[in-house]
């Protein structure tokens, strides 16, 4: 009997209900769009290090846990390998740099990331080969990389940085490609650590040192749950070193939390926009139709069936809308370009959608009240 009743109701008033549906649809594309955005820019940032195979980064103990600030010695690696449980320990430094398109005649913004060839740290090749060795010149570039310049295994990259303000060229070969590994916004280039020391950005005022140096170390921990105790013995026995774990590495990048939370806060708002409009919606309805529902529970109707049935049609109407601005999310993405930064992730999703689909029982929480507090007298004016 509910569902007939708020079937029938739907029925008999379609356009009314396909323009609010239409309106949950276009609240829907707004909630899904904000949550890719905020997936998209966090793989974007944080794409590399959330791949790394190792459970702590070691920084700089006076870097406040930016990469960029950090500088760890060769000899500290050496340090951090002998404490007890560390299972394994690769050096990683970060810098930015261009690699020149031939085919185009122009400039792509790359990470460029120094590691120690099959240690923490070193990505998984996809395709062609890793490094040879530790002094190896070769180079292995990302997914995006690869399809952003058009490069293919075989081919000589020309990478372009600042060293000691001057613009320098420096062409390699590249021997194998891995998966996606973003840093800071920009495809990565790996190289080994000497190499990169060769290559990377430099000032006017950074000296050759001695000793070669990374700005971090991926320690991979023997067993994963003393990750705690391990951060703490490398902290104590290695001097002027902070050892955390990724996530808190993750956190620690440059506007990371605070992109996140912006975005987040927006989606939030979204969904109590969508609480208010459709409270709103139903309610107003409600209202038009009191006289009806006086004469349903005058012959007998109970308040049961009449809340069933204003909860069903809401379920319906949202379900339908949900639906709607899921479909026209999906083909909007399709057409996106390439450039944004735009991440549909299942886990993402599901929780948007599930989100969006209570908010129209939560919104039509009054009318449900209203209307079974409708008296049948007072209704019909008797």
């Amino acid at each position: 009997m509910a569902f007939f009743l708020a079937f029938k109701e739907i029925w008999r008033n379609q356009v009314r209900f396909l323009s609010f549906s239409a309106v949950i649809a276009l609240i829907t594309v707004l909630v899904l769009f904000i949550a890719a955005l905020a997936q998209g820019l966090a793989m974007a940032n944080k794409e590399y290090l959330s791949k790394v195979d190792g459970e702590l980064i070691v920084f700089d103990e006076n870097a406040d846990l930016m990469a960029s600030s950090s500088l760890i010695r060769r000899s500290n690696l050496n340090d951090i390998q002998r404490v007890d449980g560390v299972a394994d320990a690769g050096s990683v430094g970060f810098s930015s740099g261009k690699i020149f398109l031939k085919s185009s005649g122009e400039f792509l913004d790359v990470s460029l990331i120094g590691v120690d060839p099959n240690k923490p740290g070193a990505p998984p090749v996809v395709e062609g080969q890793s490094f040879s060795n530790n002094r190896s010149s070769d180079v292995i570039i990302d997914a995006n990389v690869a399809e952003d310049s058009g490069l293919q295994v075989g081919d000589q990259i020309t990478i372009v940085t600042i060293r000691n303000d001057e613009e320098t060229y420096n062409t390699l070969p590249v021997v194998g490609i891995t998966d996606g590994q973003q840093y800071l916004y920009a495809g990565s280039i790996f190289l080994t650590n000497k190499t990169w020391d060769e290559v990377r950005t430099t000032g006017s005022a950074n000296a050759s040192l001695a000793e070669l140096t990374s700005n971090v170390v991926i320690v991979k921990v023997e067993n994963p749950e003393e990750t705690e105790i391990v951060a703490q013995d490398i902290e104590n026995q290695v001097s002027g070193t902070e050892a955390v774990d990724i996530d808190i590495a993750i956190e620690s990048l440059p506007g990371y939390s605070a992109q996140q939370s912006t975005l987040n806060t927006q989606q939030g708002f979204t969904l109590l926009i969508g609480i208010l409009v459709i409270g709103g919606f139903f309610q107003i309805q409600m209202l038009q139709k009191i006289p009806q529902i006086g004469v349903l529970k005058a012959i007998g109707t109970t308040n049961s069936v009449v809340a069933h049935s204003v909860v069903l049609q809401i379920i319906l109407i949202t379900t339908f809308g949900v639906f709607i601005g899921a479909v026209i999310t999906y083909l909007l993405a399709a057409f996106l370009p390439a450039g944004i930064p735009i991440l549909f992730s299942g886990p993402s999703v599901l929780l948007a959608v599930i989100s969006l689909l209570l908010i129209g029982p939560i919104g039509g929480l009054v009318s449900v009240r209203l209307a079974i507090s409708v008296e049948p007298l007072i209704a019909l004016r008797l």
